[in-house]
């Protein structure tokens, strides 16, 4: 560590401790209020707030969802307790809940399905820009029901302002945002802007980031190569707005160009001899699509990282009408209509173009208090064409449609409060010119909610969810680079069913406040990537169906030391296997932290240490992953600015101690380190 590293690491530490003991001093804490705001779910269609429903539910938002955003969802995620990252260099990662990803954790943008490539692999990334968003839902268990089989796993809902939900006082707000890193050298700028008159809003917003590959610690390379990401989103929506509701649009285009790190080419060749791999020495290995490129990529590997060149745009429909009639409280639409395409260009040719595009639209309609009951009931319909052409067309072009429809009801009795809910679909996956395969999932829960004490509420949730295989798992076949596999699907997947049981202690108010879960998730016919044969690092899979479990905890507890320091601790265990004993893979290990936060006045300060242990229960043809410590630390300023402008300078430092890790949840693996230590300094103005 440099002197300059250490000198800065250490007034960090000293700022936040600073900074809650002259607050405890001056016995004043300023505009930093001790009671809890009560936040509203805005993906659960009843309007509760997270406190107040039986499932688990975690809410990013605020100073510490700025402070902790990166360019990419999953790393942006993965401080909170049971979310890692699956971690594809600097430009995709996808959040991995309770050790599940992709396709079993859905991610909703305002409760509408978010349409890319992300779920196909982890080296696409999630279209959403989180400098944009004001937040982060997560749902996990029975709660994440209501969004289908997809959210299995657990639902993630973006929250933004691109369609504006009410008129802005005085006729406008905005926010304008710089910030700089350090480690990766970072220039990122952000402004957004709402207007309004008369019963008319008006929305527009745009974020521009340019970094290099990030700094790696202890390596012979001193970056990560392919890891940098230029990214330009820019929106514009507007709305009718009235006394019952409102309705509006928005367009969004998103740019963006990432590099690939890990990418090789050095397996192009390979194929499948019924279970066994074969690599090299063929003419005709049966993938006429590959030849062209064997001979230029084949075992190269003196060049750049390739890179992805991606283009999304999309159209969001938002609207609500309260009490149109008698008997209804609410009518609520989400809906989003996605053109997204991406080319992986290497030393300027197009090898590979992904496409996917679709619609997904929800209409919920809540009804009054009848005998007791409030509910909510509702259709959601969705269709994808996704298309993958050139070296990497492992998958023919398929379409996916679906609808769905679902019921949830609540009732209060006494001290407890009591949900169930069911959905059914229907989906169709095809492939074109070939194969059809319909499934009908159904998924019902029931859960209940004791308030024993005013501040004490216990929760069990148990619930049996179906999902249906994806087009990936049904019909891949052929040479995947980014995961270096060689990827054979199965036709006859049958669905996937897990019966899940949580059981959460929670506490809301008081001096300790802190949530602890522990679930179990038994899986009837889970698909999963089984390792057939391998060659050095490159394996040949095959999705195959098995009975699993997964069982785990999450808690995180907090403690009020006094009305301006606060301690937490944290952490998250799961445990995944199959019933014959085999461990499944890329399960993250378990993680224990502590953190401490302070204010004083117009100052605040966070310090953040976690241990992550040895991952060492490993799926067959997988390395242990090695344990390692994780120390960030956060220091801002707010300050007026103007009458009603207000600005806060902010820097956050992380990995500290610059360890040199890896996560086990990536498919890189060794071949991709997490950052360095890296600081992050910006100043965020809101009016």
């Amino acid at each position: 560590m440099t002197n300059k590293s250490l000198l800065l690491s250490v007034s960090l530490l000293s700022l936040c401790a600073g900074a809650a003991h002259a607050q405890q001093a001056s016995g004043d804490p300023h505009d930093h209020v001790t009671e809890v705001e009560e936040i509203v779910v805005r993906a659960l269609p009843l309007g509760r707030s997270g406190d107040d429903v039986a499932s688990h539910v975690s809410l990013l938002s605020g100073e510490a969802f700025v402070q902790r955003r990166t360019s990419t969802l999953g790393d942006t995620l993965s401080s909170l307790p049971g979310v890692n990252s699956d971690a594809f260099g600097g430009g995709a990662s996808r959040p991995v809940i309770r050790g599940q990803t992709s396709p079993r954790v859905k991610i909703l943008s305002e409760g509408a399905g978010l349409i890319d490539a992300s779920e196909v692999s982890p080296d696409h990334a999630v279209s959403g820009e989180p400098l944009l968003m004001e937040g982060v839902e997560i749902l996990r268990g029975p709660s994440a029901l209501l969004y289908g089989g997809g959210a299995i796993g657990g639902a993630v809902n973006l929250l933004d302002k691109k369609i504006p939900t009410r008129i802005p006082l005085n006729g406008g707000e905005g926010v304008v945002e710089y910030r700089h890193g350090s480690v990766d050298n970072e220039d990122a700028g952000v402004v957004g802007l709402t207007v309004g008159a008369g019963q008319f809003a008006l929305r527009l917003e745009a974020v521009g980031r340019r970094s290099d590959d990030y700094r790696i610690p202890d390596s012979d390379e001193d970056r990560l190569d392919g890891s940098y990401n230029n990214t330009f989103t820019g929106t514009i929506g507007a709305s009718w707005i009235g006394d019952k509701g409102y309705l509006g649009a928005a367009f969004t285009q998103q740019k963006s160009t990432y590099g690939l790190s890990g990418h090789s080419h050095e397996f192009a060749s390979c194929h499948p001899h019924g279970t066994s791999l074969h690599c090299g020495g063929h003419d005709d290995h049966g993938h006429d699509d590959h030849d062209d490129h064997d001979d230029d990529h084949d075992h190269d590997h003196d060049h750049a990282a390739p890179e992805v060149r991606l283009l999304s745009q999309r159209v969001d429909l938002r609207g609500e009408l309260r009490n149109p009639m008698q008997g209804i409280e609410r009518i609520r639409l989400r809906a989003g209509y996605t053109d997204y395409e991406h080319k992986e260009v290497e030393e300027g040719e197009v090898l590979t173009t992904f496409s996917n595009k679709g619609y997904d639209g929800r209409l919920e309609v809540q009804h009054s208090e009848w005998n007791g009951l409030r509910g909510v009931g509702g259709v959601q319909i969705s269709k994808t064409e996704f298309g993958a052409v050139g070296l990497e067309s492992y998958l023919r072009p398929t379409e996916t449609q679906s609808t769905g429809l679902f019921v949830m009801e609540e009732y209060e009795l006494g001290g407890w409060h009591l949900e169930s809910a069911v959905r059914k679909d229907w989906t169709e996956t095809s492939v074109l010119n070939g194969a059809s395969v319909d499934h009908d999932p159904l998924s019902v829960s029931a859960s209940a909610l004791w308030h024993f004490n005013p501040q004490w509420t216990v929760a069990l949730s148990l619930a049996r969810s179906q999902r249906a295989p994806t087009a990936q798992e049904m019909f891949a076949r052929g040479v995947h680079l980014a995961t270096n596999t060689y990827e054979l699907g199965t036709a006859s997947l049958n669905l996937e069913t897990a019966k899940s049981a949580e059981l959460t202690l929670r506490k809301a108010e008081g001096r300790l406040t802190g949530t602890v879960s522990v679930y179990s998730y038994d899986y009837d016919n889970y698909i999963f990537a089984n390792t057939l044969d391998q060659h050095e690092d490159f394996r040949l899979i095959r999705y195959e169906q098995a009975d699993a479990k997964f069982t785990g905890i999450d808690a995180e507890v907090t403690a009020k030391i006094t009305p301006a320091l606060s301690a937490t601790v944290y952490g998250d265990y799961v445990r995944a296997k199959l019933d014959s004993g085999d461990n499944l893979p890329r399960i993250p290990a378990g993680r224990l932290g502590a953190r401490l936060s302070g204010y004083h006045g117009p100052w605040s300060g966070e310090l953040d240490y976690s241990h992550v242990f040895e991952q060492a229960k490993v799926a067959d043809y997988e390395d242990k992953t090695p344990g390692y410590d994780l120390l960030s630390a956060t220091a801002a300023y707010g300050f007026n600015i103007a009458d009603k402008a207000d600005a806060e300078i902010y820097v956050r430092g992380t990995n500290l101690l610059d360890e040199k890790a890896w996560s086990h949840a990536s498919f890189l693996g060794e071949r991709a380190p997490i950052r360095g230590r890296g600081v992050t300094a910006g100043v965020r103005v809101r009016f």
